[in-house]
């Protein structure tokens, strides 16, 4: 019993890089060199739950040129903490949809990755930009959060 649990564990261990480097891979564009903000855009409690956003300009914070042809320029994260245990909650369903101040929509599935959930949505022109967000997380209630963001 104790080699399988060993045989498992090495399994597990070697596969983690693999499988964190899958999650990572969303799109064209690599956010590895990217750093986070560290201030919240917006953050709220939904139902016990405390939902925490932040807009990185990617445009800002990749070191190499923007890859041709991508139009995104702002990379969407949205991290969640269950107010009672202080946990981070890492599964569920996010969809953010943001309004532009052209009145553009865009509409995203955010994806886990790294402890958060995230997406890239092109935020290039100047002024205020409405974000609304659903989410569904472990418990199955579905919540919303919305806030308004400001592209100077």
């Amino acid at each position: 019993m104790k080699r399988v649990a060993l045989m498992l564990a090495a399994t597990l261990t070697a596969a983690a890089p693999l499988v964190s480097l899958a999650a990572h891979d969303h799109g064209a564009m690599s956010h590895g060199d990217m750093k986070s903000g560290g201030q919240a855009a917006h953050e709220e409690v939904v139902n016990g739950v405390r939902a925490t956003f932040e807009l990185l300009d990617m445009r800002a914070q990749v070191k190499e040129k923007m890859p041709r042809g991508m139009k995104e320029t702002h990379h969407v994260m949205v991290r969640f903490t269950d107010v009672v245990s202080g946990k981070k909650i890492t599964e569920g369903e996010v969809k953010v949809k943001i309004q532009g101040p052209d009145k553009a929509e865009q509409t995203r599935d955010l994806r886990g990755m790294q402890g958060h959930f995230g997406a890239d949505f092109d935020l290039s022109k100047k002024g205020k930009y409405g974000v609304m967000c659903k989410f569904r997380v472990k418990d199955g209630t579905v919540r919303q959060a919305r806030f308004w963001y400001t592209v100077k």
